[in-house]
């Protein structure tokens, strides 16, 4: 994909997320949360060759102090990103993003660990987290779950789950599933007579 194909997306991606959102050339110039995802698309670029490392990380701080947004260099990030509001958002190195997420202000994507291996969250596509959510650790967040406002969120939560509290907790996104038996009724009193 192009750059400005790219860049046009990024646009429409912000206009179909925000409400408030009244037109591309004014989220061009005024929505950070745009600024710090093309930030890191640089630095995540620069961050592939060992050599450019150390100039990554001083751009991607130039970033912070910008937006208000910390995204290591390292963070893999897909298609379709959107940070709403944006100031106080943290994603750590090992993170890996799917493509058409949302994540609001003050969200943590941080780790619990001081190993040099994997210790941020994985979060799927279509996910959505709520303002000043922690996930933390290399756990995984499914395909199209929602994440509660200031969550604190430690364990993997399967796809299409609404994952709420401290410690948090998953459930079904689909209600329906939540209630059904896990055993039919009727199915369990043929059986029985037989």
């Amino acid at each position: 994909m192009g750059f400005f194909a790219r860049l046009k997306e990024d646009l429409d991606a912000a206009r179909s997320h925000d409400p408030a959102a009244r037109g591309s050339f004014e989220n061009f110039f005024a929505y950070s949360g745009l600024h710090a995802i093309w930030i890191h698309r640089l630095t995540h670029h620069m961050w592939q060759t060992p050599g450019l490392r150390f100039p990554a990380r001083l751009v991607s701080q130039l970033g912070r102090f910008l937006t208000g947004i910390e995204i290591h260099p390292g963070a893999t990030i897909g298609r379709r990103f959107f940070i709403d509001h944006g100031m106080g958002v943290v994603i750590g190195e090992t993170a890996e993003i799917g493509e058409d997420v949302m994540i609001y202000h003050g969200v943590t994507l941080g780790g619990r660990s001081l190993a040099k291996v994997k210790r941020h969250p994985t979060i799927e596509d279509r996910v959505t987290i709520g303002a000043g959510a922690k996930v933390l650790g290399p756990i995984t967040i499914g395909r199209d779950s929602a994440v509660g406002a200031n969550a604190v969120v430690v364990k993997d939560a399967p796809p299409e789950s609404i994952v709420t509290g401290v410690p948090a907790k998953w459930r079904h996104r689909d209600a329906q599933r939540e209630t059904k038996p896990a055993v039919d009724p009727a199915e369990y009193d043929i059986e029985y007579r037989i």
